[in-house]
């Protein structure tokens, strides 16, 4: 049997190594792709790397079945397997996310009653044994070769095959934004070092570099954002640094849980994670690895530390704050900073969509650029919450709206499907009791997120106040995404005027409607019936109520315009 044991252990293991080495080609070409300025094929990477984990899962189980016939779950043999598989992981580089990728694995092939730590790994058994394995940062001493040439040779490490445009005007840049943005950085050369992750960071347009500077006030983290601009007669571009991150709020949403996964190849992500939390504590682990692209890893992350927060904590799940959905049903735990979403089984009359539909809809997001405006989810099957942990109003609730895919097992409520996402304010409950600054701010907010998104080819579909949420940063972000498209699939209409008295008080539209027609116009009236929050909104956003503007959305998406997405502020941006 112990033979046996091994060869499928070593089969899950090969199978993960597998999706290693393919994950890691795909992360290496970021830098091509960057320096080439192919947006698209950046985008079209970031989609097929996010399947990468299923495709290679769906690889290893055809093998197994295939190669050692299994068919039910042999107690004595998977214990001896995953006491093999912790052996085989002694020396991996990656090991925790090996344990995530055995289990996912695991709970294909088996009934979810085998879901505990005899079976698979819902503690880690390498976690707080791993360790490093190789140093990820390289030291620098300014006093050394003086400050400017520390910054110029951090900024030229990472050998990128085009120049910068102007490396001595950047650098002079840097020096004056430290000065004036991080104090304890103002200290003699001598007392201060720079430690560099050995790793850039890349996303859609823009490339990170990410540090540290240490000087006897303590460390400042920090990021350099590099933009790529290209001349529409040049084949190759031009580098240069658009802003210097040193405030960890900034840093934290450069990192947020609306953006797309950065490629970043570093064959260390235990360590490169731990060395990200140390520069922004707010962050969990479980938000770093989905952050650099171990999004599987991040979702065993995530439950590990609700399990944790579970045991320490004695609310109630309840239902969530706002407007009920009329597809999703949505609850959280008042203590925890998330909400849990189900589908519900049958959905209101107005609400021409599946199950399946809704499905795919999700899905759509978690492979689309985000943009910084569309909440990330973490999707599971088979959840178990104590039953006890429920309000009564809630499970009633459920039971109600979704009694398909709720069941109970003794003392536990097993749920079939849901979604995990962030926890926000919905931003009709936080206008209400907004001051006047806050509202034009949210509306602000609100009218870029709708820009943002029409320009990275997401037509919202439903933009209600209820569908946007404000988070902690005071970002609005669009969380309602059963309505969602591409803009090529939405005819934007200019609404005919009204002439005669029979039209202009018609109970019911006039004129013809076909599905996909949408009328912008009729974004004033239907989401910002509220004159005060209209009138704040048209001050920066009157533009979305005329159909030319979302036509011309259109026709840019069509024609492969990119549109620069900064997640920092403008006015952090260097200006020239």
């Amino acid at each position: 049997m112990k033979n046996l044991a091994y060869a499928i252990a070593k089969t899950l293991l090969n199978g993960f190594d597998r999706h290693i080495f393919l994950y890691s080609e795909i992360t290496r070409s970021a830098q091509q792709r960057f320096e080439q300025c192919q947006w698209a094929q950046i985008q079209k990477a970031a989609r097929e790397r996010t399947d990468f984990y299923e495709l290679r899962v769906n690889e290893t189980l055809t093998t197994l079945k295939q190669d050692f016939a299994i068919k039910q779950l042999d107690q004595s043999l998977w214990q001896q397997i995953k006491q093999i598989y912790i052996e085989l992981l002694k020396t991996h580089n990656q090991p925790e996310l090996a344990e995530t990728f055995y289990n996912s694995v695991f709970c294909h092939l088996f009934e979810r009653k085998y879901y505990h730590n005899g079976f698979i790994f819902v503690e880690s058994a390498v976690g707080s044994k791993i360790t490093p394995k190789a140093t990820i940062y390289t030291s620098f001493h300014p006093a050394e070769k003086g400050l400017a040439n520390t910054i110029e040779e951090i900024l030229t490490r990472p050998n990128f095959n085009i120049p910068y445009q102007n490396l001595r005007a950047d650098i002079s840049c840097i020096i004056q934004a430290f000065r004036q943005q991080a104090e304890k950085t103002r200290y003699k050369l001598e007392e201060l070092q720079f430690d560099m992750l050995d790793h850039v960071f890349y996303r859609n347009k823009g490339a990170y570099i990410i540090g540290r500077v240490v000087s006897p006030a303590g460390e400042t983290p920090f990021i350099v954002a590099i933009a790529n601009k290209k001349a529409a007669d040049k084949e190759q571009g031009k580098l240069h640094i658009d802003a210097l991150l040193t405030d960890e709020e900034h840093m934290a949403v450069v990192f947020g849980f609306a953006r797309a996964y950065f490629f970043v190849d570093c064959q260390h992500p235990y360590a490169l994670v731990n060395f990200l939390q140390r520069l922004i504590p707010h962050k969990t682990r479980a938000d770093l690895y989905a952050s650099i692209g171990f999004h599987k890893q991040g979702k065993t992350q995530f439950y590990r530390d609700f399990l944790n927060h579970l045991a320490q904590s004695d609310d109630k799940l309840e239902l969530a704050a706002g407007i009920k959905g009329m597809v999703m049903s949505v609850f959280t735990l008042p203590s925890y900073p998330y909400v849990f979403k189900i589908i519900k089984d049958k959905f209101s009359p107005t609400k021409n969509v599946t199950k399946k539909q809704v499905k795919e809809k999700y899905r759509l997001v978690k492979l689309h650029d985000r943009v910084g405006r569309m909440a990330d989810t973490m999707e599971y099957s088979e959840v178990a919450f104590p039953k006890n942990r429920f309000s009564e109003e809630l499970l009633t609730e459920l039971l109600k709206v979704a009694p398909s895919i709720i069941r109970f097992e003794d003392d536990l409520v097993i749920i079939e499907h849901l979604y995990i996402e962030r926890k926000m304010t919905p931003l009709n409950i936080y206008l209400a009791n907004a001051n006047d600054e806050q509202m034009e701010d949210a509306l602000y907010g609100y009218g870029k997120a709708i820009k943002q998104l029409i320009a990275a080819d997401i037509f919202p579909g439903d933009m209600l106040l209820k569908n946007f949420g404000v988070t902690r940063h005071g970002r609005v972000i669009f969380y309602d995404y059963d309505e969602i498209t591409y803009m090529n699939e939405v005819n934007f209409r200019v609404k005919p005027k009204a002439v005669t008295e029979e039209q202009i008080y018609a109970s019911e539209p006039w004129y013809t409607v076909e599905p996909g027609d949408m009328f912008p116009e009729e974004l004033a009236t239907f989401a910002l019936a509220n004159l005060k929050y209209r009138a704040a909104f048209a001050k920066h956003h009157a533009d979305l109520f005329e159909a030319s503007f979302w036509q011309q959305c259109q026709q840019n998406v069509a024609n492969g315009v990119y549109e620069d997405v900064f997640p920092y502020p403008d006015e952090i941006r260097f200006k020239r």
